[in-house]
């Protein structure tokens, strides 16, 4: 049969349109048949295809635009255009789009909402003997589960405006919907249509779509033939969607079979407990493989040895066979009640514990599960990663070390060795066979929950960290990837004064964009595996990284990469006079040491400083870094020694200027160096110079350049699946963040108590986007609970100003106050309203932790933290607690959400 495509799209001189009709997938990119079009003025475009296709079957489509051969735009990628060929004979079909561009409302065809909350079917148009055919598309993303779209018309076969006697279109695509009329009952060629919705489960009224009654002007048409009209959207006038949910780490669950640490068991039952309770998101941590030291640092979640790998911890031992050894059983048991009944987690020895366990398990089953189809199947999806992290771990076990480079013939992956670990007949296969078998079990247990959820209409939102860890299996597979002579991290903020070194190195952009951003559209396509939803940890770092000299433990010596450095002539043009040496070197004095160490002044000027003329000394060589200090004090715990190493990162910081890491005449102001010496030492006029250049350098100076940069990466990845894309977004947030984000219709995070708007205290919840996530606190915050007794004043203020009432703000924070706090947020306009479980539990003053310091998951001012927060209730008896559930269910029912 011919189909004749056609769209009025309106190209400049030298461009093409091009139709990509998608043939497969290929590492997660669409493979197409590609046809050029053609045009007489540049805006009318047609192209017609020879197409052999049975009736039933249907081609999905989307347009391009290329100049020469390089491709420079293309339609919205997550829906794609589809035809379908629903005829019993063969007829010759002329096809009328429209250029799809990102829709202001792409949330609701996201798998989070249109697969999770609304759960709708797709169903195939029944095939139709018809001579002559129109089909009518239209996309109507605001349907409800039990809503259905009718198409209504002047024409008596449209129902002359009959609602009884409309036509019940049906649902091929996702939020698309189609139905096709029999041309030869048509009276004329202008057609006057509308849509309306009609519930099934209940006698309301139809809801109209808002707009006047569309005209169509139909073609001629001959014997033979079918038109297909695709339609704008159909907007409705109905209520948006607003979602309540719960965050919790994985690791935090607990519950009466637990191994002493939540696991993908007790996922599946926390999301039983949000669907009792009328919640419809349940938010985790990462949950990617961690294992570097086999000891409590590793409880990091942050900082993964491979983006693809699930971390074994979370593996639910009970829906695993039995170990048949009545001993071992035994022991396990007893184990596992031991570690259960901790208020925290024992991470080394639960970890111990469960590998011992897997690997006895895995001596029992392992060749039956390597054997079966459904690991084959695994492997078959999964190898490109899965090989090298398996013999990543068992490197790492046999030389006692994730350095690589200490790795005595493996200090980089060798492609090579991939063919014998693949093969089951080999022993290098062997060797790494236990970590293909946990991978399977860990992907195979997730796959369950997420279905699970799904069938339970909850979505699973997932959290990708911005880094990977400088020892992981990522740098060591791909290290062109990555810079490792510098160190990731985050300016100075609420969370910390001297900023966040969290060690994982920086991206190398140029080389990831080379091939697409392949690294990253991969890990979002495996991750959709698993969420409908995920978080995209420091969104900041896809525009720019607050980048650390690796000589560095505090964050205040690092530069924003890639930023636009200021040169001397740039920096004298503001008039601030340039002198290399003072600015750029740590400004030490006698009266800066005095004020620093006291009476320890005169030991750190004999020892660790040396003098250079008058006042001033500079670091003697070796302690002239940060981390030469560091190790200089390893081991000393005393208050004089802590005293004493944290003023000489001081002094070491304490420049006015940081030199540019790729260029040595380029500067950037040091990040916070209005609180240090060297700028209490200017006179007011030159602080008054350098604050201006400060500000336009921060906020002004880089945001068409960043946001630049941004969408060299974001909208492939954002492109990539069909999860609902939201961001972490806190922090020094240039402007071009907010640009980028509404571009790509890329949720927000709002937090009241750090208003993204500088000149309040406390944001106004009322003024949240809809297109955002309003929470109380995140995992690095302190808990509502805490947040209020840190400092009386501010919750004083919130008290009278935000939550308007009089009189002094009690103290410890009572129930029902965190009810109305609760409340308040659930109110919000935001689309997601995700709270803490301990902040969900703070309402309940008989539920709640007595202690709210024992709440705390995080604290980013210490970079060795131990992550070990645990539920102190178990899922089970949460799930019984009649009062408390029905308090939150209550109040997400008075919300609307």
């Amino acid at each position: 049969m011919n189909v004749q495509f056609h769209i009025d799209y309106q190209t400049y001189y030298g461009q093409d349109l091009v139709l990509n009709i998608i043939t497969g997938q290929h590492n997660g990119a669409h493979e197409a048949s590609q046809y050029r079009m053609r045009t007489a003025d540049g805006c009318h475009w047609e192209v017609e295809v020879k197409k052999d296709a049975k009736p039933g079957t249907q081609v999905d489509y989307f347009y391009s635009i290329f100049r020469g051969d390089n491709e420079e735009r293309r339609e919205w990628g997550v829906m794609n255009h589809r035809l379908e060929f629903n005829a019993e004979r063969s007829l010759n079909y002329r096809v009328y789009d429209h250029w799809s561009d990102l829709p202001e409302d792409a949330y609701l065809y996201t798998s989070a909402l249109a697969d999770c909350i609304v759960g709708k079917k797709l169903t195939k148009a029944r095939l139709n003997n018809y001579n002559k055919a129109v089909t009518l598309k239209v996309r109507a993303p605001q349907l409800g589960a039990a809503d259905e779209l009718y198409l209504s018309g002047a024409e008596p076969a449209l129902g002359a405006w009959n609602v009884k006697k409309a036509l019940k279109m049906v649902q091929h695509s996702i939020n698309e919907w189609s139905f096709t009329l029999d041309a030869a009952k048509l009276s004329g060629s202008q057609l006057e249509i509308k849509f309306f919705i009609k519930n099934r489960d209940n006698e309301a009224a139809p809801v109209w779509e808002y707009s006047n009654n569309r005209m169509l002007e139909l073609p001629g048409m001959e014997e033979g033939d079918a038109i297909v009209y695709e339609l704008d959207e159909a907007f409705f006038p109905v209520p948006a969607i607003r979602v309540a949910g719960t965050l919790v780490p994985v690791f935090s669950l607990r519950s009466e079979s637990s191994f002493g640490i939540g696991d993908f068991g007790d996922l599946k039952k926390m999301v039983d407990w949000v669907s009792q309770t009328g919640q419809r998101a349940l938010q985790i941590l990462p949950i990617n493989d961690t294992t570097i030291t086999h000891t409590w640092t590793d409880s990091y979640p942050y900082s993964c040895i491979s983006v693809f790998a699930l971390h074994p911890q979370y593996a639910d031992l009970t829906a695993l066979p039995e170990l048949k050894d009545r001993k071992q059983r035994e022991k396990f048991e007893a184990l596992r009640k031991e570690l259960n009944a901790l208020p925290q987690i024992d991470y080394e020895r639960v970890n111990d514990a469960k590998t011992e366990y897997l690997r006895l398990l895995f001596a029992q089953e392992g060749e039956k599960v390597l054997g079966s189809s459904a690991f084959k199947e695994f492997f078959a999806e999964t190898e490109s990663w899965l090989v090298p992290y398996a013999q990543y771990c068992n490197m790492r076990d046999k030389f006692g070390t994730a350095d690589f480079s200490r790795w005595a013939d493996h200090k980089q992956w060798d492609e090579s060795d991939r063919k014998a670990l693949s093969n089951p007949k080999d022993a290098a296969y062997k060797e790494v066979a236990f970590f293909y078998y946990v991978q399977f079990v860990l992907s195979s247990q997730l796959k369950a929950v997420h279905e699970y959820a799904q069938a339970h209409r909850v979505i699973l939102k997932g959290d990708i960290p911005i880094g990977v860890n400088r020892y992981g299996c990522d740098v060591w597979t791909e290290p062109r990837y990555f810079n490792l002579n510098g160190q990731a991290g985050a300016p100075p903020d609420d969370f910390s004064v001297n900023g966040q070194n969290w060690g994982f190195p920086t991206y190398n952009w140029d080389e990831m964009i080379k091939d697409g951003c392949q690294w990253w559209v991969n890990r979002f396509q495996n991750m959709a595996k698993y969420f409908d939803a995920y978080r995209i940890d420091h969104v900041l770092g896809f525009f720019r990284i607050w980048e650390i000299p690796i000589s560095s433990v505090h964050g205040l010596l690092g530069q924003f990469a890639p930023a636009l450095g200021m040169s001397r002539e740039e920096i004298e043009g503001y008039g601030l006079h340039w002198q290399e040496e003072l600015f750029t070197e740590p400004f030490i004095t006698d009266w800066v040491l005095d004020r620093i160490f006291r009476e320890h002044a005169d030991e750190v000027r004999q020892k660790y400083v040396e003098h250079v003329w008058g006042d001033r000394y500079r670091m003697r060589p070796e302690y002239d870094t940060q981390r030469k200090v560091e190790k200089v004090f390893a081991g000393k715990n005393s208050e004089t020694d802590v005293w004493i190493r944290d003023g000489l990162y001081a002094l070491i910081s304490d420049v006015l200027f940081v030199r540019d890491h790729k260029d040595p005449n380029r500067f950037h102001p040091r990040i916070s160096v209005q609180f240090d010496f060297i700028y209490e030492s200017l006179y007011d006029s030159d602080k008054a110079v350098f604050n201006k250049l400060y500000n336009d350098y921060f906020y002004r100076r880089n945001n068409q350049f960043w946001y630049q940069e941004a969408m060299k990466k974001l909208p492939k990845l954002v492109n990539a699946t069909r999860m609902l894309v939201c961001a972490e977004d806190l922090g020094m947030v240039p402007d071009c963040v907010a640009w980028v984000m509404n571009e790509l219709r890329i949720l927000s995070l709002e937090i009241q108590s750090m208003p993204k708007d500088p000149h309040v205290r406390f944001g106004h919840l009322s003024e949240n986007p809809y297109r955002s996530v309003s929470t109380i606190s995140t995992h690095d915050m302190a808990t509502l609970r805490q947040w209020w007794d840190e400092d009386w004043a501010r919750a004083q203020d919130y008290f009278n100003s935000m939550l308007h009432r009089g009189g002094p703000a009690p103290h410890p924070l009572p129930g029902w106050l965190a009810r109305d706090i609760v409340s308040r947020h659930l109110t919000s306009p935001s689309l997601l309203c995700i709270l803490g479980i301990q902040d969900w539990m703070s309402i309940d003053e008989d539920l709640r932790l007595a202690d709210p310091n024992a709440e705390r998951i995080n604290i980013p001012a210490n970079p060795k933290h131990y992550w070990r927060y645990r539920m102190h209730v178990g899922i089970e008896d949460l799930m019984k607690n009649k009062a408390f559930n029905e308090q939150v269910t209550d109040l997400i029912s008075q919300a609307g959400r």
